[in-house]
């Protein structure tokens, strides 16, 4: 059983940055580097698992990064291999980046831009930005 939890949420003013993480707990028998992993936000008002905006994604052994074209230049995924972590350095915030962020693991060691190809999901950490 995999299990992610967020963390780094929180208020910030437009054009701070803010860093995101998630802690990957895999379950016997797996490794972290068996799973791609991601962040997608989910605006408020919204809640359907497909609805969630895609914001980055990295492959198993973090050579190859994906970002949203929202996001682009802006914000940097990340991965930790040693502390079983995934971070997104989130910069030039506005209040459209305003929403729940969600990371996501996908058995599958390459990513892509859609929710229903992961498998596992955190609770999700909220960041809200004030123009």
């Amino acid at each position: 059983q995999v299990q992610l939890e967020e963390s780094g949420g929180g208020l910030v003013q437009a054009g701070a940055s803010l860093r995101a993480s998630c802690e990957v707990s895999v379950g016997s028998g797996s490794s972290f580097s068996d799973y791609s992993l991601a962040w997608f936000r989910e605006a408020p008002g919204k809640s359907e698992l497909r609805e969630r905006e895609f914001v980055a994604a990295i492959n198993w052994n973090g050579g190859q990064t994906l970002y949203g074209d929202s996001v682009k230049g802006r914000f940097t995924i990340s991965r930790n291999d040693a502390k079983a972590t995934v971070s997104l350095l989130m910069t030039n915030l506005s209040s459209g980046d305003t929403a729940v962020y969600y990371c996501a693991a996908s058995r599958s060691k390459l990513f892509s831009d859609a929710p229903l190809w992961y498998d596992y999901w955190g609770q999700g950490t909220l960041v809200t930005v004030s123009s």
